[in-house]
């Protein structure tokens, strides 16, 4: 009985660090990914315009 007590304690502990913890770990890594990959992206395309427009003259 104290087996499937400790179970059910341990699975809720999990779930419990897992959408506390883990969760929005993972979605703040993401979101500053994603703010990164903009920004190199802005970067690539003003670079790629002034490339271009540098080499027409």
């Amino acid at each position: 009985m104290s087996r499937v007590v400790m179970l059910v304690l341990g699975a809720i502990l999990g779930l419990f660090v897992l959408f506390t913890f883990l969760l929005p770990l993972l979605a703040g890594l993401i979101k500053i990914a994603l703010i990164i990959g903009v920004v190199a992206l802005i970067v690539f395309v003003a670079v790629t315009v002034v490339g271009k427009s540098r080499s027409s003259q």
